[in-house]
């Protein structure tokens, strides 16, 4: 299916188009401009190897026409779990030169999700590391390529050993003839599908054309200023969406460059910030924490950097000023959005240190957003209510899952996000949580967001998360699950004391249980998992 050959989106693609914020431009001819006009230029590296856009085009058609010999067509699916690798580039450009829909999984994934992705997608190919960060990926890629059918090649990057599976270095360096390549598709033609990360239930696929995948970095270039002499520096998964937008599509539409780290750790990151003179990033928050932790002014030299977008898990206002205050010359500009809808809003980096720390930005060009209540009702500026999204990022589909699909969209063609949150009198959004964020006791409603930002002040505490357990009196209970910063740990009273007493949070709002834990179990992109926190401290109550 292609979005315009849909009746159904005639009226929204012609919109779309007029206004500019879709075009027939694609990941394919913005490779084959920037070659052409300056094929020297640099753009790709990760610390092991670096490409020109020149080398790059050559090698990503060369590796299609080879993908090609393999049998992949145009609207094949093939899985590609990869780290922030340059081969992560140059088998997505390959494949979406043939038409096929890219579907990237994130590293972190096992056996379990990877292989139900495989078989949700009905992949015909996937594609794995060897080893990596002590995990035999190509082990685990064979039991699964054995298991499915559906599944005809299964191909290694890195790995030591390429028996049994078709070596990638092998079939980008042969010689292949680009002439069997199909036509290049077009801006509408589906592109890629992102599966959701998972902190609920299983991850849902996100089917997206290249005009809804594109709309977040097109939005994106501008407001950054992105140009390019400028370097991206990229910590952030590729195979997840802030990643793959921000970090492969944002830096090849303005023709810049693009750096890679497979592992973040804040010494590697500072380093390659300082080695290959980065510009500007995009990660969650917990990367921007961690790095402060480690940056030492007279040690390491981040003076380049002129911004460093946030989004996918929230920014507490605290970070936003620290950063501020240390990172001289470098703007945290904070944004929202999904695998869903991409980006929604954005702060820009002429905003306010205030604006920045209260808000996650307002609507980009062309997007429409809603807060209603649980009636269904639009409520007033200020007010908490679902925000709903309607938009040229907006997804076409749930893969598979027509009735998931149907039921995310409201009459007026609004999209359900399930995320909380309030519209200020300037239009400037923030997020206030997820509806499943809400603990209800006794009837009253608790924002775990709330009270998580007051607590994350405290000296005490480096990291928490609020979760509802269940309780037979009075329904939730609020349970503070801690990271503490230091040996100092703060008991329950001192929390009841704090959040009362310093903070003015209402009583009833205040957990009434604590427990430690020395890290979150995460996302690849940073979102703690709070569904297995519930369910750990959910058996003890």
């Amino acid at each position: 299916m292609t979005v315009s050959a849909d009746p159904r989106f005639e009226d929204q693609v012609r919109a779309y188009y007029e206004a500019g914020y879709w075009d027939s431009s694609t990941f394919v001819t913005n490779i084959d401009k920037w070659a052409d006009v300056d094929p020297d230029h640099p753009y790709l590296s990760d610390g092991t190897s670096s490409y020109t856009y020149g080398e790059f085009r050559r090698s990503a058609w060369n590796l299609a026409s080879g993908l090609v010999g393999l049998g992949v067509q145009t609207g094949d699916r093939v899985v590609v779990q990869l780290p922030n690798w340059n081969e992560f580039f140059l088998v997505y450009a390959a494949l979406t030169r043939i038409g096929a829909i890219t579907v990237p999984v994130v590293s972190v994934y096992r056996e379990h999700e990877v292989r139900f992705i495989v078989e949700n997608c009905r992949a015909v190919g996937l594609v794995t590391a060897g080893e990596f960060r002590g995990f035999d990926h190509a082990e685990m890629g064979a039991r699964i390529a054995a298991a499915v059918p559906d599944v005809s090649f299964h191909m290694t990057v890195r790995a030591e050993s390429n028996c049994g599976y078709i070596d990638f270095s092998d079939l980008v360096g042969g010689v292949h003839d680009v002439a069997v390549l199909p036509p290049a598709p077009s801006a509408d033609d589906p592109h890629l599908i992102l599966y959701s990360s998972g902190t609920e239930s299983r991850p849902k696929g996100c089917l997206h054309t290249w005009n809804t995948a594109s709309f977040l970095p097109k939005q994106a270039v501008p407001v950054l200023g992105m140009e390019r002499s400028d370097v991206m520096f990229v910590p952030s998964p590729i195979t997840h969406t802030l990643g793959l937008t921000l970090g492969v599509m944002a830096p090849t539409l303005a023709g810049a460059q693009a750096h890679l780290l497979d592992v973040f750790t804040p010494a590697a990151a500072l380093d390659r910030i300082d080695a290959y003179k980065c510009t500007g990033t995009a990660s969650p928050a917990p990367f921007i924490r961690m790095l402060l932790d480690s940056y030492d002014p007279s040690a390491h030299d981040v003076s380049r950097l002129r911004y460093w977008l946030s989004a996918g898990t929230a920014i507490p206002a605290s970070l936003v000023q620290e950063a501020e205050d240390r990172l001289a010359g470098c703007r945290v500009v904070s944004a929202y959005g999904s695998s869903e809808i991409m980006m929604a809003t954005v702060c820009r980096p002429e905003d306010s240190v205030e604006r920045v720390a209260s808000s996650d930005g307002a609507p980009v060009p062309g997007v429409e957003l809603r807060i209603v209540d649980f009636d269904e009702k639009e409520v007033e500026p200020g007010t908490d209510g679902e925000i709903r999204y309607r938009g040229p990022g907006r997804m076409l589909e749930y893969w598979g899952r027509p009735d998931l699909t149907s039921d995310g969209k409201d009459s007026e063609g609004y999209w359900h996000t399930g995320d909380l949150g309030r519209v200020d009198d300037q239009g400037y959004l923030r997020v206030t949580g997820r509806i499943k964020d809400i603990i209800i006791r006794g009837g009253f409603n608790i924002s775990a967001r709330e009270v998580e930002e007051a607590l994350l002040v405290h000296p005490a505490i480096a990291d928490v998360a609020i979760v509802g357990l269940p309780d037979h009196a009075v329904g939730e209970r609020a349970c503070a699950v801690i990271v503490g910063r230091g040996e100092d740990r703060v008991t329950l009273d001192d929390i009841r004391k704090y959040l009362a007493d310093d903070r003015k949070i209402a009583v009833w709002k205040i957990p009434e249980r604590v427990e430690y834990v020395d890290e979150f179990p995460r996302t690849a992109t940073g979102k703690i998992q709070k569904f297995t926190l519930r369910a750990k401290y959910g058996e003890h109550t």
